[in-house]
């Protein structure tokens, strides 16, 4: 019962362009500058995932490992929200008739979603506006940076429908970003974060008017992109591998990856330009 996994996608492994890629669930912008913008766009039910959703975003996080014209990403929610989780009449019904390996194979594919946009080598940033549920929650919560709103209000409510915490690496990624007393309340209850207690905690960066978070977001992924692309990948990469380290680990690994960076051209443009008292022009490689 495989049905969401579309059997004609475009995107593989070996996928070295992807700024001229046309979504099918969602929409999907990238600029001359590298700045992809994902919007999720089923603004009438705020933004809910479908299976199909689920496998295009999973299958284009994979593919944005591989792509040389993407350098900085943004996921948003159209018409005033960001996204209110699983649909309950495309996802949620169908769940409940499917088998136990059908359902692991549906869970497996939502994870493996978090993990490819933790693997992608591109600095993710979600904008965050209104409803940010379940899945949606998951999303933002495995983007490198939050921009919300004061009307933001992020929800991890599976327990609210009968299930675990513990969903597309929830109590994994949650208690890193806000603590593990924060996360704990959160996912036991099921509450909304408001947009000030995601500000306090760490979850959010940086808090927007709604008409000014989208722009806010584009600045700063501009910004990004206009950096030492090699090196802002290699940054993530260590954010997410040192989890796993000791301190002397970490420091080796850094050490390591430091001396890599020390090889790349936007290394010798930064020296060369300092020498020249000007601003130096990154190219990514």
């Amino acid at each position: 019962m495989n049905h969401w996994i579309p059997s004609d996608s475009p995107m593989h492994s070996g996928t070295r362009a992807l700024a001229g890629y046309s979504a099918s669930h969602f929409a999907w912008q990238c600029s001359p500058e590298g700045v992809a913008v994902i919007t999720l766009n089923r603004p009438e039910r705020k933004n809910p995932l479908t299976f199909a959703s689920y496998a295009e975003l999973r299958q284009l996080f994979e593919a944005l490992k591989h792509a040389k014209d993407v350098r900085v990403v943004i996921l948003q929610g159209a018409g005033g929200n960001f996204c209110s989780g699983g649909d309950v009449h495309e996802i949620i019904a169908p769940l409940t008739r499917m088998t136990m390996p059908e359902l692991l194979a549906f869970t497996r594919m939502t994870g493996d979603l978090v993990k490819a946009m933790r693997a992608c080598p591109q600095p993710v940033i979600a904008a965050i506006d209104g409803v940010c549920a379940g899945a949606g929650a998951m999303l933002a919560l495995a983007s490198d940076m939050r921009l919300g709103t004061p009307q933001a209000r992020v929800s991890y409510l599976f327990s609210r429908v009968g299930l675990a915490g513990a969903d597309m690496g929830a109590c994994s990624l949650l208690p890193r970003v806000i603590g593990q007393g924060r996360a704990s309340e959160l996912l036991y209850s099921g509450r909304a974060m408001t947009a000030e207690e995601g500000l306090a905690w760490g979850f959010f960066n940086q808090l927007h008017d709604p008409a000014e978070v989208s722009p806010a977001a584009l600045q700063l992924a501009l910004s990004l992109a206009e950096g030492p692309g090699f090196a802002h990948a290699m940054t993530k990469n260590m954010l997410h591998q040192e989890w796993n380290m000791s301190l002397d680990q970490a420091i080796e690994a850094e050490a390591q990856a430091q001396a890599i960076c020390m090889q790349t051209q936007d290394f010798h443009r930064a020296y060369v330009a300092f020498a020249a008292k000007q601003r130096p022009m990154f190219q990514g490689n």
